[in-house]
C-alpha cells in the first residue's frame, strides 16, 4: 500500500502559467458502463463487477502508457483517516470516502490522475495539473479516457450523449475548474461582486473542497455548470477566458492595495509570517487565513527566503487527517493545533 503522505501530489508543484493566482487546474469526466444500474441503484455483486472491469481497464498496456503505471486501491481496505487524507489531496470526494461498499480509487504515480470508481457513477475520471493548464488536463483526460473506452463499453446515447446519475452531468459528462487564490479582491471588498456575475456566464463558483464547502484561505474553485449543448472545446474556451479576466482584476486589485495602502498590507503580511513563525498553538482554519497572506507576499516580493511550493504543500499539510498522516498517529483537537504549529515552523525554517 502506497504513503499518502509521503510524496506531494503534483498540483502542488506550484508552476506553470499564472502560477501566482491559479493553483490548479482540474478536469473530470463522469462515465458509467452499459448495461449496469448507476451506483445509487446496484447490488454489491454488480458494484464488485464494476471494480473489476475497471481495475483490468486499467491493468492495461496501452493505459499505462498514457498516465504511468495505475494502481487500484480499494477504499474498504484503507482506514478512515486515509480515506480522509485522500480527500484533503484532492484525489476523491468527501461522498467518496464515506461511504462504505464495493468503492475504489485508481492513482497514478504523480497523482495528476484520479478515477473514483462507484462513486455517483461508475467512473470519475479526473486530472489535476498545476497552475493554468486547462487544456493540457484536458489532452490527457480525453487520450485516458479514449483509451479505456477501447476496453470498457460505456453508456452512450447518439443524441444525449454520455448518460450519467445526475440528469446535470449528461452530454459531455464534463467537469471543468480551476483554484483561485484571490487576496486582493476579497481584501478590496470587491470579491462578492465580481464572483456573483460568475452565474450569469455558466460557471460556478464553490470553496476549497468543491460542492458544498466555503471559501478558506481566500481559494475559490470557479467550474462550469452546463455539460449539454455545447462542445468540450467551447466550455474550456469559455473558462479559461472568464479566469484570464479574473486574473487581471485580481492582479489590479493588488495594484490597487499596493499604492494606497501599501504600508498596511506589507504589515499584514509581515504580521502573518510572523504568527506562523513562533506559534505553538493554531487551528486549521487560522493557518490557512495566515498563509494566504504570507502566499500574497511571496507573489508580491514583499517576502523573501520561502518557496512558494512550500506554502502550496502546507495548504493541505495542514488538514487534519494528513497532519495525523505525517505524524504517524491519531491526535485529538489540542494535540492537532499543537503539531500543526510545529509542522508550520520546521517547513518554513524558524
Amino acid at each position: 500500500m502506497r504513503n499518502f503522505v509521503g510524496v506531494p501530489s503534483k498540483w502542488m508543484e506550484g508552476s506553470g502559467p499564472y502560477a501566482d493566482i491559479v493553483l490548479t487546474s482540474r478536469i473530470r469526466l463522469a462515465r458509467n458502463l452499459r448495461g449496469i444500474p448507476f451506483p445509487s441503484l446496484m447490488g454489491k455483486r454488480e458494484a464488485q463487477e464494476v471494480v473489476n472491469r475497471v481495475s483490468a481497464a486499467c491493468a492495461a498496456a496501452d493505459v499505462q502508457g498514457v498516465a504511468g503505471r495505475l494502481e487500484v486501491i480499494r477504499l474498504g481496505e484503507l482506514s478512515p483517516l486515509e480515506r480522509q487524507i485522500l480527500v484533503e489531496k484532492h484525489l476523491i470526494s468527501p461522498e467518496h470516502a464515506a461511504t462504505d461498499g464495493q468503492r475504489a480509487v485508481v492513482l497514478n504515480p504523480e497523482e495528476s490522475v484520479s478515477i473514483m470508481i462507484n462513486e455517483e457513477d461508475h467512473l470519475r475520471l479526473q486530472v489535476l495539473l498545476p497552475a493554468l493548464q486547462l487544456h493540457e488536463s484536458w489532452r490527457l483526460a480525453t487520450t485516458l479516457d479514449d483509451v479505456l473506452e477501447a476496453h470498457l463499453d460505456f453508456a452512450f446515447d447518439e443524441e444525449r450523449g454520455y448518460l450519467t446519475a445526475c440528469p446535470t452531468n449528461v452530454g459531455t459528462g464534463l467537469r471543468a475548474s480551476v483554484m483561485l487564490h484571490l487576496p486582493g479582491l476579497v481584501i478590496s471588498k470587491q470579491a462578492r461582486r465580481v464572483l456573483t456575475a460568475l452565474s450569469h456566464v455558466s460557471l460556478a463558483v464553490r470553496g476549497m473542497y468543491g460542492e458544498g464547502t466555503e471559501a478558506a484561505g481566500n481559494l475559490f474553485q470557479i467550474s462550469n455548470q452546463v455539460t449539454l449543448g455545447r462542445s468540450e472545446e467551447e466550455m474550456l474556451a469559455n473558462l479559461v477566458a472568464v479566469t484570464k479576466q479574473l486574473i487581471e482584476q485580481e492582479r489590479a486589485a493588488r495594484e490597487m492595495l499596493l499604492r494606497e495602502a501599501g504600508a498596511q498590507l506589507e504589515d499584514r503580511i509581515g504580521r502573518s509570517f510572523g504568527i506562523l513563525s513562533h506559534a505553538r498553538v493554531i487551528s486549521s482554519q487560522e493557518a490557512l487565513r495566515l498563509l494566504s497572506d504570507v502566499r500574497l507576499g511571496l507573489d508580491l516580493r514583499l517576502l523573501k527566503g520561502v518557496d512558494p511550493r512550500v506554502i502550496n504543500e502546507l495548504m493541505v499539510g495542514i488538514q487534519p487527517s494528513y497532519l495525523q498522516g505525517l505524524a504517524g498517529r491519531e491526535m485529538g483537537p489540542q494535540e492537532r493545533d499543537r503539531e500543526r504549529a510545529a509542522l508550520i515552523r520546521r517547513r518554513l525554517k524558524v
